[in-house]
């Protein structure tokens, strides 16, 4: 990574202001999914260890720039607490003259957690004066937070406009895994994409391209490339406004763009509807296409069983419900099994590998859906580039 990292700080005794990815599900006052509090883990504990007094920021939830008890960090407070084995100090606001008074008092032990960010209007605005408020509050800033970073919000760009800066081990992980797949994969390179529409991962499909040696689409997208290419649907959705889009993809792609040799149909989305694999190219009428089908599976697990590089980014169907989610499940079981180096592009990838309870077959996991794939489709992310570059 060629930003400056935590660990090129001198953070002894310093108050250090650490923007967290906390935005973790909440059901009756418990965290329910821990895996971002975990993986913030190791940049507070180095910190802790170096005799640093860290001061945690984090938005969770969408309040709309009020404070809103549904969505108070104390629940993540507590949670944060078992899991770290050191005192959290909850305050109740994120900046003003009572967090200055609470944090001159505090006695350095543990950590401070910081109220919502996003009970500010501030916040997503990044307003000066909430990042001039934050700023006085540490002597240092270290951004661990990568699912925020394509953000520019007053605790991801504009605070670190205002203190010495750094990436923490969380955010620093994420770039290098993200740079190896960009920039130095093994190969073969092999880029798995899912998800509903071609119009959200436009950009990632041109930018996988240039880079992987084959890319297989899978998810209800792959229906506008089988529209495109003549066959027959069925009731399946399609982005009619990107047919031309598709066609133009896959003349430049020729026969690295791998498409679903057959579909799992149903009459309709639901549990217990009644389901049959079909041929992709001949879908009956009347038939949605919700997952692909068992030959794909076959087809998409040589490719991977021969990769050297895999980045996957969205399931292969409505994963969610047991008839449609085989495609997903044989996929995330082939790039388990496989012996390249697996990426997962954060989103509803890693809910179906934490669903399967595969996650430590996987190389690295990404904590930012949104975030690695900007990352991949090569736009500048506002909460690394603000980052200074690591000194030679």
């Amino acid at each position: 990574m060629h930003k400056r990292s935590v660990r090129d700080l001198d953070v002894q005794g310093k108050r250090v202001l650490v923007r967290v990815d906390f935005n973790v599900p909440v059901k009756d006052g418990r965290v329910t999914d821990d895996t971002r509090i975990r993986r913030a883990l190791p940049t507070v504990q180095y910190l802790l260890s170096e005799g640093a007094r860290p001061v945690l920021i984090s938005h969770l939830g969408r309040p709309k720039g009020e404070p809103d008890p549904k969505y108070a960090m104390d629940p993540v407070a507590h949670h944060l607490g078992e899991l770290l084995g050191e005192p959290v100090v909850k305050l109740d606001a994120a900046v003003g003259p009572e967090v200055e008074e609470e944090l001159e008092k505090w006695d350095g032990r543990g950590v401070v957690l910081l109220e919502n960010s996003r009970f500010y209007p501030g916040e997503t605005k990044n307003e000066s004066d909430l990042a001039t408020q934050l700023a006085a509050l540490a002597d240092l800033y270290v951004n661990d937070a990568f699912g925020a970073a394509h953000r520019a919000h007053a605790t991801t760009v504009g605070v670190a406009k205002l203190l010495p800066a750094a990436a923490g081990l969380l955010m620093e992980e994420e770039l290098d895994h993200l740079d190896t797949v960009l920039r130095d994969p093994e190969r073969p390179f092999v880029a798995i994409l899912g998800g509903a529409k071609i119009s959200d991962k436009l950009g990632v499909i041109e930018s996988l391209l240039g880079k992987a040696d084959l890319l297989l689409i899978g998810g209800a997208m792959c229906f506008t490339f089988l529209e495109a290419k003549g066959y027959e649907v069925g009731d399946s959705l399609v982005e009619d406004d990107y047919i031309e889009e598709a066609k133009r993809l896959m003349e430049e792609a020729g026969d690295r763009l791998v498409l679903p040799t057959d579909v799992v149909v149903a009459d309709k989305m639901e549990e217990g509807a009644e389901s049959r694999a079909a041929e992709a190219d001949r879908m009956p009428p009347g038939m949605m296409g919700l997952d692909v089908g068992p030959d794909t599976v076959d087809l998409f697990g040589e490719y991977i069983a021969n990769a050297g590089t895999i980045f996957w980014n969205g399931p292969m169907g409505v994963f969610e419900i047991d008839a449609f989610a085989g495609g997903t499940e044989g996929v995330a079981r082939a790039v388990a099994e496989s012996n390249a180096t697996s990426v997962i592009g954060g989103g509803d990838s890693v809910a179906a590998v934490s669903k399967l309870g595969l996650e430590d077959e996987m190389s690295f996991i990404s904590t930012g859906g949104g975030a690695s794939l900007e990352y991949i489709e090569g736009k500048e992310l506002p909460g690394v580039a603000v980052l200074p570059d690591k000194e030679d």
